[in-house]
């Protein structure tokens, strides 16, 4: 960690704090989730790149053993697409690894004036998750639309039918975790009762 990095972390701590203080909700959501993005960005170079770009990699690697529409080379991160026209290698990056979008969504569920500290922690790991299997089928749909229609195809599948895909995908997450939708509400309800059911549980087996 650099000590810019962490200079700036503590005066993020210190604005906080003073907006807190004084009870400046809106100020302190937006210098919580902006300050907070910035963190996990400088501090999620290399390693949680790295896991979350080889995250992506395996998932299409199970598609692939599915369908056999590409090969995969998980070591350096390329996807060949198999098609009947222009060969085409699709290279799995920082960009394709879907880092930005889990930790701007995280940034702002977690200085949501709505939620709670359990609410917030439960759908920053669902909407992680949701995000990664979103990015995934992002490039499921590249895969697919260039084994069929050919290489020539590969720009207008990644850049356009891929991404249209992908942010249809999170506007959805975004709705109803952050308008607190009856779907949000019910999920997290539901997991409440598992965890309220298996501390009982727990409770009673230690009795």
């Amino acid at each position: 960690m650099s000590i810019y990095l962490l200079i700036g972390i503590v005066i993020w701590l210190y604005a906080l704090s003073v907006l807190k203080r004084a009870q400046l909700s809106a100020f302190h959501f937006i210098v919580g989730s902006g300050g907070l993005f910035f963190i996990l960005i400088a501090l999620s170079d290399p390693y949680w790149v790295w896991f979350f770009t080889h995250a992506v990699i395996n998932g299409i690697k199970w598609f692939n053993a599915l369908t056999g529409m590409s090969s995969v080379m998980t070591k350096y991160g390329l996807v060949s697409i198999f098609n009947p026209t222009v060969p085409v290698t699709m290279s799995i990056d920082y960009e394709c690894s879907g880092i930005i979008e889990t930790t701007a969504f995280i940034s702002l569920v977690m200085f949501l004036p709505m939620y709670n500290r359990p609410e917030r922690v439960f759908f920053s790991i669902v909407g992680t998750l949701w995000i990664y299997i979103a990015n995934v089928i992002r490039l499921i749909t590249v895969i697919i639309i260039v084994h069929f229609g050919g290489g020539q195809l590969f720009f207008l599948a990644h850049s356009i039918f891929g991404r249209l895909v992908f942010y249809i995908l999170v506007i959805i997450l975004y709705y109803d975790v952050f308008t607190y939708s009856q779907l949000s509400q019910g999920l997290y309800h539901v997991f409440k009762i598992k965890i309220d059911r298996f501390k009982r549980y727990i409770g009673t087996t230690k009795g």
